[in-house]
């Protein structure tokens, strides 16, 4: 049965924005061995190049391990799909006139639609859009710890100092 609310974020996620909520980290949580995943033969070509655009760079950040293999691979080839079908809008647009003349949307836009969603979703998973990259503390991973909750709490208003 599925758990109700928001999904937890990974510690190493929680760790690159600063632990903003100052909540206890796991520390019981699997941390998957370090390494790069190899580029998978079966994706698409367009696909491939994408892994290839953007694995070392997410490596390096600790955002892609080993077994992210299948989730970036995903990824890729959403984006891969996602990019066919708009070449396809492009050159032949977006809708067609069917035998009675009515207009009616081509198999492509759904076809975009829906890798879209799927690879910005995994994308946002990956700290690969802005939104998700604006949560990322850059540098050292260590967010600035406040001494005392007072402070936290007033903040540097400099109203009582």
């Amino acid at each position: 049965m599925p758990m109700a609310g928001r999904k937890p974020k990974p510690t190493a996620v929680k760790k690159l924005e600063g632990n903003p909520g100052k909540r206890k980290l796991n520390t019981k949580e699997p941390v998957p061995a370090k390494g790069m995943p190899a580029c998978p033969d079966w994706l698409m070509p367009e696909a491939k190049k994408e892994w290839e655009r953007l694995a070392k760079l997410m490596n390096q950040m600790g955002v892609l391990t080993e077994v992210d293999m299948a989730a970036f691979a995903a990824y890729c080839q959403s984006y891969a799909r996602w990019r066919e079908a708009q070449e396809h809008i492009t050159s032949g647009g977006s809708t067609f006139e069917t035998d009675k003349g009515y207009q009616q949307q081509t198999p492509w836009v759904g076809i975009a639609n829906t890798n879209q969603k799927l690879m910005l979703q995994a994308a946002s998973e990956f700290g690969l859009t802005p939104s998700s990259r604006s949560r990322i503390v850059a540098g050292n991973g260590k967010a600035k710890e406040t001494e005392d909750e007072m402070e936290a709490l007033l903040g540097d208003s400099g109203v009582f100092g």
